[in-house]
């Protein structure tokens, strides 16, 4: 991956196959450029103001875009993309409580948990603080929250006397690299999480584990952890850093968003399909659903979400204008719309009333925007 001189610039032409990786964010960013090959942003630039007092954008909202035919019956022409909140460090983990009518997310390195009222429109942070270094978080069939956490590495359940509950902090006698994002599988409350291992590569996000390795203490995974028993099973490895997860509309696939070619040479920046096979959850036939190369560039996929027509709607990012957002695969893996905004977005999630307003975290900020179709799950 280049090596950077300065914090704030890329250096592309620097040598990009270092004997040591390097293991910071800045790391992270270099090796996303190395393996797309960027040497600029997009040319076009996203002209417009969220700020308050600022000129309203005319309908049809230009920056969400149609590329397919299909795409047209999922989004609305008379909708803006808005901006609910900024000013976090790196937003990420939206879930809906469809109960509170509120939703949640993290800002990892303020170590902080914000919350969305609907109602009002209310925004307050510290709705938890100190969080762990908390990335992803849901609920799950009983209204209650589950997060995982880079700082301590685990995965924790909030519960309704405000105490909290350890689900996974450790796999065969060790601990984890730093569990990333989760879902809850409504047939029998399982619990699948990530463990791509990024909170425990920096101080920024979590705490640096200084193991000279991109896995800071093992392989890189996808885990479930069973409602009843808590056995946790590790139910893939192939992905060399699964980020975000989520199953398909009718529960018998598993998505997992790839985002190992920060830290590798041999991954590909993808989104993985799985079947979920079996009465113990095993998972089959692993192979790519859809790629994150779009119009010569290629970005990450973090967070992803299904609708209920089987859409999935991921985030994108670490390209530049034209191509941060959000991207939108069909069923069978055609990219069919685009979402753009003008921060890079880490993660999406279904929510509102009807479920038909997809949430979006983006750096520093959160976005929303109002869709003709509802998530496939309760968040």
């Amino acid at each position: 991956m280049p090596k950077q001189n300065d914090p704030h610039t890329l250096d592309n032409s620097a040598d990009t196959t270092p004997s040591t990786p390097d293991l910071s964010r800045r790391g992270l960013i270099a090796g996303a450029a190395a393996i797309a090959g960027l040497t600029a942003m997009a040319p076009e630039a996203l002209a417009r103001n969220f700020g308050a007092g600022s000129e309203p954008v005319r309908y049809p909202d230009p920056d969400i875009i149609s590329l397919d035919p299909r795409f047209n019956g999922l989004k609305l022409g008379n909708t803006p993309i808005q901006r609910i909140h900024t000013g976090t460090l790196w937003a990420e983990g939206p879930a809906w409580n469809g109960a509170g009518r509120y939703l949640i997310w993290s800002d990892i390195p303020n170590d902080e948990q914000l919350r969305f009222v609907e109602e009002d429109g209310h925004v307050s942070r510290g709705f938890r603080s100190p969080s762990g270094n908390s990335n992803g978080n849901t609920f799950d069939y009983r209204g209650r929250q589950i997060s995982c956490q880079h700082g301590p590495r685990r995965v924790v359940r909030y519960e309704y006397d405000g105490s909290v509950t350890v689900l996974a902090e450790a796999f065969e006698g060790e601990g984890f690299n730093a569990p990333n994002d989760a879902v809850v599988h409504p047939n029998d409350g399982a619990i699948w999480f990530t463990d791509p291992g990024y909170g425990g590569l920096m101080n920024y996000e979590g705490n640096r584990l200084s193991t000279g390795s991109p896995q800071p203490i093992r392989k890189e995974a996808v885990y479930r952890i069973d409602a009843n028993s808590g056995t946790i099973t590790r139910v893939t490895d192939a992905p060399f850093k699964p980020n975000g997860l989520c199953f398909s509309a009718d529960y018998k696939k598993l998505y997992v968003a790839d985002t190992g070619v920060s830290h590798y040479s041999d991954a590909k920046s993808q989104i993985w399909e799985f079947d979920i096979t079996g009465k113990d959850d095993k998972l089959g036939n692993g192979k790519t659903f859809a790629s994150m190369e779009f119009n010569g560039k290629t970005g990450f996929a973090d967070g992803i979400r299904c609708d209920e027509f089987g859409n999935i709607w991921s985030s994108a990012g670490w390209v530049g204008d034209g191509y941060d957002g959000v991207h939108v695969f069909a069923p069978n893996g055609d990219r069919i719309g685009q979402i753009r905004l003008p921060e890079i977005c880490s993660n999406v999630c279904f929510g509102g009333t009807k479920r038909n307003r997809l949430f979006m975290t983006a750096s520093q900020s959160l976005y929303a925007v109002y869709t003709e179709t509802t998530g496939a799950h309760i968040t």
